[in-house]
């Protein structure tokens, strides 16, 4: 008897109608809600049954011709080629004498007698099938995009089921252990080298770590999507970084020898006399590894800060700092402003 099994319309909970855009976008949906590495305990296995019948459904019909052949034939779309051939080499010999029939045997039931005693996988008979590719994110601080950074990444990976030794069958019944799979999902650890320099958004490929594939196919590969965390110091732009560096009033106003941050070591920096505020200070080849190679800069915008008291003393310096004529700081500012208000 044919293997029953859940309607993949239903899986990515879809009408047959749906385009090849809504079968994309439900199967990315679902694949993050399910994936076993987001769950754990006894949740964590009930994900792993759902995932596994959720990327069989996007096997079939995120491909146009698989899709076709479900439609056609259903459950039993990897067998329509087989099938066809079947029936064809049935039909008339020679151009002559009557088509011959099936005998009234039922869709289904032709399906079986022709592949009677095959499994679904592990034994190399019915079609080879891809495995499908898998996506997870990384996520990586700028220090590590920075210098490049090896990732431990955990897999569910699928290996030879111990009861019923990848056939799917136990004493002629659907192996309970497998669910009829052949195989069952153990964690995997690997490593992965993430190079320096990646962009947000970044996917790197790691080959043949993805969904294994059927009747002896080829495993899928895996994607890690770089993710960026935003960090409050550094600014990316491209290949540059971009910091804050507050100085005091005089530190601006004399020069002074300052430490500023970088993504390794502080380093010591000269403020130049008379700096003002928002002005930058380059640090070449301080910045984050270029896709043409080398690195970019470090920029230091100055930003004057008030210490956060004053004394007496200090009062008094201010006084005497008053009470000496400058040119209104405002009065730009003021005199845009009312050429705007008097054009």
């Amino acid at each position: 008897m044919a293997t029953t099994t859940r309607d993949y319309y239903q899986v990515l909970g879809l009408p047959k109608s749906a385009s090849a855009d809504d079968i994309k976008k439900a199967y990315r949906r679902l694949a993050r809600q399910f994936h076993p590495d987001m769950h754990s305990g006894a949740k964590k296995s009930e994900m792993e049954k759902k995932f596994k019948e959720l990327n069989a459904a996007h096997e079939v019909l995120g491909d146009p011709d698989n899709r076709k052949k479900y439609d056609q034939y259903g459950a039993n779309w990897e067998q329509a080629e087989a099938y066809e051939q079947a029936r064809q080499q049935a039909g008339p010999r020679g151009g002559s004498g009557p088509e011959t029939s099936f005998g009234g045997e039922g869709f289904s039931d032709i399906f079986e007698n022709l592949f009677k005693g095959r499994g679904r996988a592990g034994n190399g008979r019915g079609f080879a099938m891809q495995g499908e590719d898998l996506e997870t994110e990384v996520q990586l601080t700028l220090a590590e995009v920075f210098t490049g950074v090896t990732k431990r990444v955990t897999l569910q990976e699928p290996v030879p089921c111990s009861t019923c030794h990848g056939s799917g069958t136990f004493r002629g019944r659907h192996c309970p252990t497998c669910q009829g799979q052949g195989a069952t999902l153990h964690p995997n650890t690997i490593e992965v080298r993430i190079p320096a320099g990646v962009q947000d958004g970044t996917r790197v490929r790691v080959a043949g770590k993805g969904q294994a594939g059927a009747n002896g196919g080829k495993p899928g590969d895996l994607y890690l999507r770089v993710a960026i965390a935003p960090d409050n110091v550094f600014r990316r732009q491209g290949s540059d970084i971009h910091v804050s560096l507050p100085v005091f009033p005089w530190e601006a106003a004399l020069g002074a020898d300052v430490m500023a941050p970088t993504l390794m070591e502080p380093v010591r920096v000269k403020v130049p006399p008379g700096s003002r505020a928002d002005s930058k200070l380059r640090l070449k080849g301080k910045g984050l590894p270029a896709a043409t190679g080398g690195h970019g800069d470090l920029f230091l915008t100055i930003q004057i800060v008030m210490p956060p008291s004053s004394t007496d003393e200090e009062q008094k310096l201010y006084d005497q700092l008053s009470a000496i004529a400058h040119p209104d700081p405002r009065a730009e500012l003021l005199a845009q402003a009312r050429r705007r208000s008097h054009p």
